[in-house]
């Protein structure tokens, strides 16, 4: 190949599309998101409740296990197409899309880097389907930020385990008030100072549903609950790899999570600035379309730019991720501290160049406003994604290079 040939290939790199099959993905999610998401999300926030066959219609599509393995139910893909589900999920449903995140990447893929080969197989095709609903179960009443010092203990007895304590702001931990998640992964102190994870199912005696987080902020389409744990017993084969590997387990999976949560991100802002532009070229001001007025051009270009810049970001930082692996945190916090704030300030934006419509319910960016706000603390917080930043770059500044 020449130097010209070389150039004109290197040009035509999609960074949001970089093979057919994420270009199919793509369509087949803009499809998906027009004809079954964006018809039920208004009333779906409304009535704080998660859409079971909405669920299962994406299962059917192969959304809930898009970096799955084939043979287990999956489409075989990578970090970029992660991210294309859950940017274009959000583009319409955040709520909805929080609780696809949780089930397919913060469990199913979880398990399908952690488990074995029996958990994967017995586990993986049900989650991929959509035929089990999933969660992940690491945040406590008193313990957030600061996982390592949770509290929910699994103690050996003979060759089981018995687990006891308490999790909360578990997204799917149920599926209505009165029905639990089907299985979770459950992160429990094993020894002092040292964490592993376990498979917790429905129907394990002692396992039960608390509370319901309701009048939530925002996400209201996600299920949010408190998971109850008393004296739960379940089979050694259950618990993911040795024993006190779950902190590496979590830690490589909050990579994969936080770079999901920034592609939420994406399509808050993108969505945000297609109703700010709708807007700006049907309402008019002064016997002009609003478009015409600095203030709300400054919106539209600075806003479009943030966007933009972030998008690349993230997709360059999919580019990178390798789904089986560990060390990739700077990047994966970065995208998401830039790109929650991003979305949150878009969303802002887009209220304030509506006005009083923005304010309403009926052109969708309070909603995405609301739903905004949980991205800069669920996943890790803004305050620990600088924490995390700066001693890694202070460490290493060659990162800098």
């Amino acid at each position: 190949m020449s130097d010209s040939e070389q150039e004109a290939a290197w040009r035509r790199v999609d960074l949001f599309h970089p093979t057919p099959e994420h270009q199919l993905l793509a369509e087949s999610l803009r499809e998906f998101v027009s004809r079954e998401v964006e018809p039920q999300a208004s009333e779906y926030d409304r009535s704080e409740a998660f859409n079971l066959p909405l669920f299962k219609k994406a299962g059917d599509l192969g959304l809930l296990g898009v970096t799955l393995p084939e043979e287990l139910g999956g489409a075989g893909m990578d970090a970029t197409a992660a991210v294309q589900v859950m940017e274009a999920l959000s583009t319409s449903d955040p709520g909805f899309a929080l609780a696809v995140l949780a089930h397919a990447i913060l469990f199913a893929q979880n398990v399908n880097v952690n488990g074995n080969e029996q958990q994967r197989k017995q586990v993986l095709p049900r989650a991929a389907s959509g035929e089990w609903v999933c969660g992940m179960c690491m945040t406590e009443p008193q313990v957030g930020t600061d996982v390592l010092s949770l509290r929910t203990k699994a103690t050996r007895v003979d060759g089981d385990y018995v687990i006891d304590g308490v999790k909360t702001f578990i997204t799917n931990g149920g599926i209505d008030d009165q029905t639990l998640g089907d299985c979770f992964v459950v992160y429990a102190a094993t020894d002092p100072g040292k964490i592993s994870s376990f498979l917790v199912e429905k129907g394990d005696p002692g396992f039960r549903l608390g509370q319901k987080w309701a009048d939530k902020l925002g996400m209201r389409a996600s299920f949010t609950a408190e998971l109850v744990f008393d004296q739960v017993r379940i089979p050694g084969s259950r618990r993911l790899g040795e024993e006190g590997e779950g902190t590496r387990q979590m830690m490589r999976n909050l990579e994969v999570e936080r770079l999901t949560l920034a592609a939420m991100s994406l399509g808050i802002a993108q969505r945000s600035l297609r109703v700010m532009v709708e807007y700006a070229n049907e309402r008019k001001s002064f016997g002009v379309p609003i478009r015409e007025h600095g203030q709300i051009q400054r919106y539209l270009a600075e806003h479009f730019a943030a966007w933009r810049s972030a998008r690349s970001f993230v997709y360059d930082t999919a580019r990178q991720i390798d789904l089986f692996s560990t060390g990739q945190r700077v990047l994966a916090d970065a995208a998401k501290l830039v790109a929650s704030q991003m979305a949150k300030a878009a969303a802002d934006a887009a209220i304030q160049v509506l006005g009083g419509y923005g304010y309403m319910g009926e052109y969708t960016v309070e909603r995405l406003w609301r739903d905004a706000k949980l991205l800069e603390i669920g996943g890790g917080t803004l305050e620990a994604h600088h924490k995390n930043l700066t001693k890694d770059l202070c460490r290493n500044p060659a990162l800098l290079d």
